[in-house]
């Protein structure tokens, strides 16, 4: 019944223009606002909140409705994720919410994973990367908080080479094809991805499968692989950093 209701919406908002039935929609795919931003964003970045976050990502919801073609052989929630998430990176990207100090520290960062990890052979243990940056273990913490909350909207950057009417491309694309996964995996970014991820210790890979692509928080991770949440936290920073410097280092190779 209620499938059968929001395809009458469908109908009654894309051939009639019905406000009333645009409304409904909205509202019946609201909840997926909030899981893709809970999904995207680890913390609000200082200076915005949660509703801020979510507010943003209903502007993405809204745009998806209003372009979704329901005659296309694409799932409006596939569509309205990328839509949503595409909202919100933007509006991060465009609040530029990190002091240029904090993001000279966050290079310094990753320059130092690399250093260490070439001279050790294996990554670095977190002592080890704290001591050569020459900060106590609770600011290495903050560091790691910090990168968090930028890694994902520069790792999309990278993605798409930061290129707005790219990440608009990749949107239409979801929509205008009729099989848009066989489509993404021919584009050069997405091997680029394959590649990065190929390159992770085996277990920051295993973190990267169980977040990204079996949905698991990072409580659940810590449980499967028999670690504590904090350090499932710093393996999947980590391994973001890595993936970052080698996709980036990749587009601009490519672009």
């Amino acid at each position: 019944m209620e499938i059968n209701l929001i395809q009458e919406a469908w109908k009654r908002f894309k051939v009639y223009g019905d406000q009333e039935s645009r409304e409904f929609l909205i509202r019946q795919y609201a909840h997926l606002v909030k899981l893709t931003v809970g999904r995207i964003v680890p913390y609000p970045p200082a200076g915005m909140e949660w509703e801020d976050l979510y507010s943003y990502g209903v502007i993405g919801l809204i745009r998806a409705v209003d372009m979704y073609d329901p005659t296309r052989n694409v799932k409006f929630e596939t569509y309205a994720i990328a839509l949503v998430r595409g909202a919100v990176l933007e509006a991060l990207r465009s609040e530029d919410w990190v002091p240029r100090s904090a993001r000279d520290k966050l290079r310094q960062l990753e320059r130092v994973w690399v250093r260490l990890e070439t001279a050790l052979g294996r990554p670095p243990t977190d002592e080890e990367t704290a001591e050569a940056l020459g900060v106590s273990p609770d600011e290495y913490r903050q560091l790691l908080i910090d990168y968090a909350r930028t890694n994902m909207t520069s790792l999309e950057g990278c993605l798409v080479n930061g290129d707005e009417e790219d990440s608009t491309a990749l949107y239409d694309l979801l929509a205008s094809s009729e099989d848009p996964f066989a489509e993404l995996e021919e584009r050069e970014q997405v091997r680029a991805l394959q590649d990065a991820i190929n390159s992770l210790s085996e277990r920051e890979q295993t973190v990267i499968q169980l977040y990204y692509y079996d949905g698991l928080t990072f409580k659940e991770i810590g449980q499967v692989m028999g670690i504590s949440e904090s350090r499932v936290y710093q393996l999947h920073t980590r391994a973001l950093a890595r993936m970052r410097e080698q996709m980036c280092g990749h587009s601009h190779e490519v672009g």
